[in-house]
């Protein structure tokens, strides 16, 4: 009786794990599909080198936000231009710097205020964006950033934003896929 409860538990388990698996690539596919060029980029690629979170890269970040705001639009049933939702969730914080080393030109010590619009140059000295686009990297930081989002679309992305910032500062995401879960001074993978 407890084997056939136990192996019960672990095929759901098992479907889950896949369904989890399959939505993963499903969002991976349609980021793919939308911004290649951005992903291709070599700005995109060098925010690997900066840290955002803990010990999470921007790059990781800002695709954690992307795939995060596709699942939140699909579960609430939002209807919104997913290209522009991905675009803009992908270069909301392209901002190109370690915001941890402050420099002369780039103090960085209101970073949380600053870096919507740096992103925001950054991105159009190098891509065609729509206003949408343009809401969403501007408007990310609301509420430190006093201006509402203004479409769908940046909404989303904020919310997303907050919650894999969340997430990764209390080291429960550490990027890359891999799951944390902290416990005192020990890690448990």
């Amino acid at each position: 009786m407890k084997k056939r409860v136990m192996r019960e538990r672990t095929k759901r388990q098992a479907r889950r794990w896949q369904r989890k698996l399959e939505r993963f690539r499903r969002e991976e596919r349609q980021i793919r599909e939308m911004a290649s060029d951005i992903l291709q980029s070599q700005n995109f690629n060098r925010m690997k080198e900066f840290i955002q979170h803990g010990d999470v890269t921007v790059n990781a970040h800002v695709l954690s936000v992307a795939r995060c705001s596709i699942a939140l639009s699909e579960y609430l049933h939002i209807p919104c231009s997913r290209r522009e939702l991905i675009r803009g969730a992908l270069l909301h914080d392209y901002f190109l710097y370690d915001w941890h080393v402050p420099d002369r030109e780039n103090p960085h010590r209101l970073h949380g205020f600053y870096h919507p619009g740096t992103a925001l140059r950054n991105a159009l000295m190098e891509y065609r964006l729509t206003s949408r686009e343009e809401n969403i990297i501007k408007r990310h930081m609301w509420p430190l950033t006093i201006v509402p989002p203004a479409c769908r679309e940046a909404w989303i992305v904020t919310a997303a934003d907050k919650w894999c910032s969340l997430l990764e500062t209390l080291y429960i995401y550490r990027g890359h896929g891999a799951m944390y879960v902290s416990i005192g001074n020990r890690q448990m993978k």
